[in-house]
């Protein structure tokens, strides 16, 4: 009689109990062989500073009913993709902190130097199928070159694994520009192949960095205008 009861009760008490997600975030980082040890940790560390930002902070806990689920992936040649941070709901300044000491701790590992970018957008979006609860998915790949292995960008239909999820992007520059200072042609060329072959959903965009220096603030942006975006969209619609 009590066990039944008590199967009962969880019938209605578990619905309540969920908790709401209003993003889910996955980001990936190229680590691939143009990327030396002192630009990975330029990226890990920019990340963590980025999101430890008093404004992302803010944006991040602007809705404590809903949370960001945030999940941190590095990915280079095919079959290369290590989840550094697995799903994790930012429900307090303490969880936030525990996913900045994370990524600072994280050492680099040995990994193939090539550059597979459509198998970085289905690890993300594999990712991001797991969070089909959220009120909006975000995928968000960093690279500074293009893909030289696996499916050639110009012949995969993306639309295929990538449905309900945007794809922003984060253009790293040169550090090393060719003599005459090519560094905006070349980042802007590399945009180029991002809007093309990258960006993903009617809302998505790319944020640049001239190099990796420039990486945390390039982060900042972007993350600012992601997130600020689905709360204010929330907001707008009170009945939702």
């Amino acid at each position: 009689m009590i066990r039944a009861l008590l199967a009962a009760l969880s019938v209605f008490v578990a619905p309540a109990a969920a908790q709401e997600c209003r993003q889910a975030l996955a980001l990936g980082l190229d680590v691939s062989g143009s990327v030396d040890d002192t630009e990975y940790r330029l990226q890990l560390d920019g990340l963590a500073h980025a999101i430890d930002h008093p404004e992302i902070r803010a944006a991040l806990f602007a809705m404590p009913s809903a949370p960001v689920r945030l999940a941190v992936y590095e990915w280079a040649g095919q079959g290369s993709e290590r989840i550094l941070l697995p799903w994790t709901p930012v429900e307090s300044p303490d969880a936030l902190d525990r996913i900045i000491a994370t990524l600072r701790m994280t050492q680099r590992r040995p990994t193939r130097l090539s550059t597979a970018l459509m198998d970085a957008q289905r690890f993300g979006a594999a990712l991001l199928a797991e969070q089909a609860e959220c009120w909006k998915r975000t995928l968000d790949i960093s690279g500074d070159g293009k893909s030289n292995e696996g499916p050639a960008p110009y012949l995969v239909d993306r639309a295929a694994f990538l449905q309900g999820i945007t794809v922003n992007g984060l253009v790293i520059g040169s550090d090393n520009p060719a003599p005459g200072d090519q560094r905006a042609v070349q980042i802007a060329e590399l945009l180029a192949y991002f809007e093309a072959y990258v960006l993903f959903g009617p809302d998505a965009f790319a944020e640049t960095a001239l190099g990796y220096p420039e990486f945390q603030e390039a982060m900042v942006r972007k993350l600012k205008r992601e997130l600020e975006g689905v709360a204010l969209s929330r907001l707008a619609r009170p009945d939702q």
